[in-house]
């Protein structure tokens, strides 16, 4: 049944993802009220929520223009069933801002396939995670991604690999500026956040134990199925793929990497993990198979996301 509801890309996919996502939302944000009674905090609120869909948005957009899914409805399913594993996500503004400058750049990363206005879309890519690292630090691991890229497309022209530096400077100016304009130190901002915490003893409760074991488990299915299929797919779209499980990793460094750990810095793998999981539903093509992979995550994802509210 879920398989032929999103089997194909209709408005009325798209209006029951955005319903699905609001009342989720506001499931979530009403377990805490107060942002009622205050426009600003209501204002953050919507903010929050215009990032969210935009990032929905985002990764339909990516996994339909470079030719990683077909007419489908698949992706923008995945992506929301894999954030109700963490729901805290859905009131974390610094990561939603930067998760979503992260799909930007990786928009602008996966069409460099084109070789069509390359150097621009090195400079954007870089920029934007640049950016997103202002908001989570160790984003900027995801310039790895931009020289991979460059290596696989454009290496030859030596002016591609100086272009995430002249981004650097160009983000690196505009926050120093802001530094200035707003009376901060610059300097110690970037000190305070340029920290490595490898423990992974975090968890609050049992439910965010479980909902990272299930989550864990669930990569490894999706991931273990790209790894071992990745030869048999097109091989117009195998140096998309194999950006996008290297997309993964570095989200993982990320999370291994970053201080002040919680399951919410998982969000940087959820859109990888999307496209892998969209790609794997369409290569087996098999709709039993299919309608059992979509109940088992429905079903651990609304336990996951309840059990935590």
């Amino acid at each position: 049944m879920i398989t032929s509801v999103f089997k194909k890309s209709t408005p009325l996919n798209y209006s029951l993802a955005v319903i699905l996502i609001l009342v989720f939302f506001f499931l979530f944000q009403i377990q805490e009220p107060s942002w009622v009674g205050s426009y600003f905090l209501m204002f953050q609120k919507i903010s929050l929520l215009c990032f969210i869909l935009a990032s929905f948005f985002m990764i339909n957009f990516i996994v339909k223009k470079n030719g990683l899914s077909k007419d489908n409805g698949y992706s923008i399913l995945f992506y929301l069933l894999f954030i109700l594993f963490f729901p805290a996500i859905l009131n974390d503004s610094n990561l939603l801002y930067a998760n979503f400058f992260i799909l930007l750049s990786l928009r602008r990363l996966i069409s460099l396939q084109s070789l069509k206005a390359s150097k621009e879309k090195i400079f954007d890519a870089s920029f934007w995670i640049l950016l997103a690292s202002l908001f989570q630090f160790w984003c900027i691991l995801f310039l790895i991604l931009v020289f991979i890229s460059i290596i696989f497309h454009v290496s030859r022209d030596y002016r591609n690999w100086i272009l995430p530096f002249i981004a650097l400077l160009a983000v690196g100016i505009l926050f120093l500026t802001t530094s200035l304009i707003f009376d901060f130190d610059a300097v110690k901002f970037i000190q305070d956040r340029a920290v490595i915490d490898l423990s992974i003893d975090y968890f609050k409760n049992n439910y965010e134990n479980g909902a990272f074991s299930i989550y864990v488990s669930v990569v490894l299915f999706f991931v273990v199925s790209m790894l071992m299929t990745l030869s048999n797919r097109p091989q117009i779209v195998h140096i998309s793929y194999k950006k996008v499980v290297a997309w993964f990793f570095i989200a993982v460094l990320v999370f291994i990497l970053s201080p002040d750990k919680s399951n919410d810095l998982l969000l940087f793998t959820i859109a990888p993990l999307t496209i892998m999981a969209t790609s794997h539903v369409e290569y087996v093509q098999q709709k039993l198979n299919n309608e059992i992979v979509f109940y088992v995550l429905i079903c651990c994802s609304l336990f996951t996301f309840f059990s935590q509210l």
